[in-house]
């Protein structure tokens, strides 16, 4: 059987007059919470995760989930980079984003909350309405991407948008505005597009805020296998090399190299 761990995050404060507990903490708190506690354990893959069971105790209010004992300790760890480093930067856009959320939830409720882990070494997160655990703004740039994948979903009630199914980044919602989808009289699902888009990435690490990402471009992608054009690549490619000696081709590129 596998080893178990627990992650608590205990929240201290009041309800009014009286002192933080479950019976007077609302439940869109706990939702709040329950949403970003899966982007800090597991911000990248969610299909593959263990599961996270939960609870909910007195003193004052302790949320308490329990996952594999190597979840526990691989978070663990981030505590203790986020707590010596005073910064969320370095962590990966979910992460960081979820402890951005808790930081601003402490400042709007006046809540303290205290993170840590099972582990007997284990490092205690505190998050107040005094810390500033906050991405740094300047990190993130303007960027253009280019997505490739079947688009699977348009429209959007608040806002509108496309949903493209891709193979290098997932599944991607990407904000177009209500004209360009009223402009577009073929059906567009289930279809092939390359997307142009536009959105901040991390000049550090390179990674995609792809929260941000708004439509620049469709294109009508599809791809196809040429024959003809591939025979004449290898053609150009033959009468290129027709007259080129390999070993002594390799015998001048490694003298170019000592030079």
């Amino acid at each position: 059987m596998e080893k178990i761990g627990e992650i608590e995050i205990r929240v201290v404060g009041k309800s009014g007059n009286h002192n933080l507990s479950p019976d007077n903490y609302d439940i869109k708190h706990i939702a709040s919470i329950l949403q970003n506690v899966e982007d800090l354990l597991f911000p990248i893959n969610k299909k593959d995760r263990p599961i996270i069971t939960y609870d909910i105790q007195e003193g004052s209010v302790r949320h308490l989930f329990k996952t594999t004992i190597q979840t526990v300790i691989g978070f663990s760890a981030v505590l203790s980079q986020v707590q010596t480093n005073e910064s969320i930067d370095f962590l990966e856009l979910k992460t960081a984003r979820a402890i951005e959320n808790i930081q601003n939830l402490s400042r709007q409720k006046n809540y303290e909350f205290q993170i840590k882990t099972s582990l007997n070494d284990s490092y205690e997160l505190t998050i107040n309405p005094n810390t500033k655990f906050l991405r740094t703004e300047n990190i993130w740039v303007d960027a253009e991407f280019y997505f490739y994948g079947i688009l699977k979903d348009a429209g959007g009630k608040s806002k509108a948008n496309i949903h493209l199914d891709t193979d290098d980044f997932g599944y991607l919602s990407i904000e177009t505005g209500e004209q360009f989808l009223k402009e577009r009289e073929e059906n567009l699902l289930y279809k092939k597009f390359g997307v142009r888009a536009k959105g901040k990435q991390n000049i550090e690490t390179g990674e995609i805020d792809t929260k941000s990402l708004q439509l620049i471009e469709l294109i009508d992608y599809q791809p196809k296998f040429d024959n003809d054009y591939l025979n004449s690549l290898i053609k150009k490619a033959k009468d290129s090399w027709r007259n080129v000696h390999p070993d002594e081709w390799l015998l001048n590129l490694r003298g170019g190299y000592e030079a």
